[in-house]
């Protein structure tokens, strides 16, 4: 064993797992590789070279096109044994949260999905993640001799590239088609947002007393150049799509603003913007768990506070 393989099919997340996984290939005394797969795969090769892989595994087998979860994870586990990867980090998305535990199977390997830190210690990789509904962090070790972590995204950043490219692979895959077959597919309904990669965001919860007011925190947003972020219960109350969840149950971010209208600070939530450079908040209960982590904070009523400030952004 003697690589760590890194793979995301969102190349925004591979370029974290790379740069991050090289620095703990050289604490290990491992190599890095990193495989990139599907259509137009080469064309990303070079970039997570730089990034720090030392082998970039390419393929465009043409069973791979849609990149359906159960032919990715047969192509990954044979790149893995190529590669004599003892760790395999993959971006926990949707489709990573699905693809981790298939790798592990064929692989033999432990797993842990939904990691939001990797740390060295003693030697060896750790992942922590959530416990309890979020209300405590939960540090756990695999003891495999491969390791499978599902990593959330921005849960690494990406400094400037200072490797060498690495050199491309062309592995000799035996992929069977996908056991899946896809008898239709249509565009999802509305806008979808990437709450993930936004520079600000206005995050909107149960102080919005009713669906119509939903757009003044459209309004906000759009005033403050963000998107417009919310609390798992708007969303269970189809006041705004499930792309616009953050925290456990959504999206983890990490904004250079993140403005809290209305939002009460559950753990739930707030474990979606612990990364944000600046919080402020906006509530009119002055105990609110919110303001103990925010920046600044507004005690107030949402609906004389919010069209103030739309007034003055207005003004500027």
């Amino acid at each position: 064993m003697t690589d760590i393989l890194v793979y995301s099919e969102k190349h925004d997340i591979a370029r974290e797992l790379a740069f991050k996984g090289k620095e703990f290939a050289a604490a290990l005394g491992l190599s890095l590789s990193a495989a990139v797969l599907g259509a137009g795969a080469g064309d990303k090769a070079a970039e997570l070279g730089a990034l720090g892989a030392d082998r970039v595994f390419v393929s465009d087998d043409p069973a791979l096109e849609g990149l359906q979860t159960d032919v990715v994870a047969e192509a990954l586990a044979q790149i893995a044994r190529e590669a004599g990867a003892s760790y395999v980090l993959l971006g926990s998305t949707r489709r990573g949260k699905e693809l981790a535990p298939r790798l592990a199977q064929k692989l033999g390997a432990g797993c842990v999905t939904d990691a939001n830190a990797v740390s060295l210690v003693d030697g060896a990789l750790l992942a922590s993640r959530y416990a309890f509904g979020g209300a405590t962090l939960a540090q756990e070790a695999v003891d495999t001799p491969t390791k499978v972590f599902a990593v959330m995204p921005k849960a690494f950043e990406v400094g400037t590239p200072t490797a060498g490219a690495g050199s491309v692979v062309t592995p000799a895959l035996s992929l069977a088609p996908s056991a899946v077959k896809v008898v239709d597919r249509r565009p999802k309904e509305g806008q979808s947002v990437d709450l993930s990669a936004a520079e600000r965001i206005v995050g909107i919860g149960r102080g919005i007393g009713k669906r119509e007011d939903v757009s003044m925190g459209e309004e906000l947003a759009r005033a403050l150049g963000a998107e417009l972020g919310a609390t798992k219960g708007l969303a269970d109350f189809q006041w705004v799509s499930e792309d616009r969840i953050i925290g456990l149950s959504g999206a983890k971010t990490s904004p250079e603003l993140y403005l809290a209208v209305g939002i009460s600070g559950q753990i739930q939530h707030t474990v979606g913007i612990s990364s944000a450079k600046l919080i402020a908040a906006v509530n009119k209960d002055k105990d609110a768990p919110i303001f103990q982590l925010a920046d600044y904070g507004i005690v107030g009523d949402i609906y004389q506070v919010v069209p103030a400030l739309l007034e003055k952004l207005k003004a500027l």
